[in-house]
């Protein structure tokens, strides 16, 4: 049992990521309710600092709240760590940890100063999931697993080729969570009303007849008001590139579940990731579906926002407990003193 662990401070980590995960989920209702306008100003909402917590206000009012909560335990992390831990690169990740939050904060204001501009919010929420990937890191880094675990080895050839198919797979995740923002502060959450299929087609026309006869059907059906103005063919465009990239990443995190259960199902850790990304890509595509077919239900567009974080989270948890188990050089263990040549802990 290593003496670097301290059960405190990675229950704190834990709790942290738990926290951040709530704030996905309050930002996620606070787009799925278009309330992000209902306090116009920021720091303060209605200059005070606890407004009737009425209607918009409420999700609005709630996200900020959170988020400052969120940022104040950031504070104490980054405290907790530079006291009790000895790893440099950890407290350095702390820092980054900090910055990432402060930033996310300056961002959220911008968002309402400036009245929502899409750039702005995309950012915001991408932002928001390399936050929690950061501080769900931390709380591995942090755990009993990683410091004091006996663990199986990969053979370094299989462990690398497992763990480079992990980052490209963490890459897929993290474009299509952009393209999912781009989708939704763009407004083109419902400029595909249909499922599977798009205006009756794989590939929709974008010619201005045709987006003529889509801007009456949606109106026909009451899925779009006069007032949000016509569809656009660079809404039909986004909403598409995130629908099909959907299945190029679904097709590689179950690829890349099928392979971490191969090569490492003796390590009950990796088992779990396995499974655990098996479950969550046909959840997920299916709160996809069912958030178009439910002109976009609040319940089920924010579980879809909270699914796709913790699809990200689980994919990048999974990769860098593959990096544990491979062999390491001395350099490693230099940087990390779990790792010993073998790749097991000292």
């Amino acid at each position: 049992m290593r003496s670097s662990y301290n059960k405190l401070l990675n229950s704190f980590t834990f709790v942290l990521a738990l926290c951040t995960f709530f704030l996905i989920i309050a930002g996620g209702l606070v787009t799925s309710t278009d309330s992000g306008l209902s306090v116009p100003d920021w720091p303060l909402s209605y200059g005070k600092l606890m407004p009737p917590m009425v209607g918009g206000i409420f999700y609005e009012h709630g996200h900020r709240m959170v988020a400052s909560f969120v940022g104040f335990l950031t504070v104490i992390l980054v405290f907790l760590i530079f006291r009790k831990e000895r790893r440099s690169w950890l407290r350095k990740l702390s820092l980054l940890a900090l910055l990432a939050v402060v930033l996310q904060g300056l961002l959220g204001g911008m968002t309402v100063i400036f009245l929502l501009p899409t750039w702005i919010s995309v950012t915001h929420a991408t932002l928001a999931q390399t936050f929690f990937c950061i501080v769900s890191a931390i709380a591995l880094f942090q755990s009993s697993w990683w410091q004091e675990s006996e663990l199986p080895v990969l053979p370094q050839v299989s462990g690398n080729s497992l763990f480079k198919f992990g980052l490209l797979t963490i890459g897929a995740v993290y474009i299509q969570l952009i393209f999912g923002a781009l989708m939704r502060h763009s407004g083109a959450g419902l400029a595909v009303p249909d499922f599977p299929l798009a205006y009756g087609q794989l590939l929709p026309s974008l010619t201005q007849e045709s987006l003529g006869q889509y801007n009456i059907e949606l109106i026909l059906r009451n899925i779009r008001l006069a007032a949000d103005g016509p569809i656009t063919a660079s809404q039909i465009t986004i909403h598409l590139i995130h629908r099909y990239w959907a299945i190029i990443t679904g097709l590689m995190v179950l690829t890349y579940a099928f392979r971490v259960y191969r090569h490492c199902g003796s390590i009950l850790a990796l088992r779990m990731g396995a499974l655990v990304l098996t479950i969550l890509i046909p959840l997920q595509i299916t709160l996809g579906a069912f958030t178009v077919l439910s002109r976009k239900a609040v319940d089920i567009t924010t579980i879809h926002v909270a699914t796709g974080a913790l699809l990200l989270v689980s994919t990048v948890l999974t990769t860098i407990m593959i990096y544990r188990v491979i062999p390491h050089t001395a350099s490693a263990q230099q940087l990390d003193p779990a790792f010993n040549l073998k790749g097991a802990t000292t």
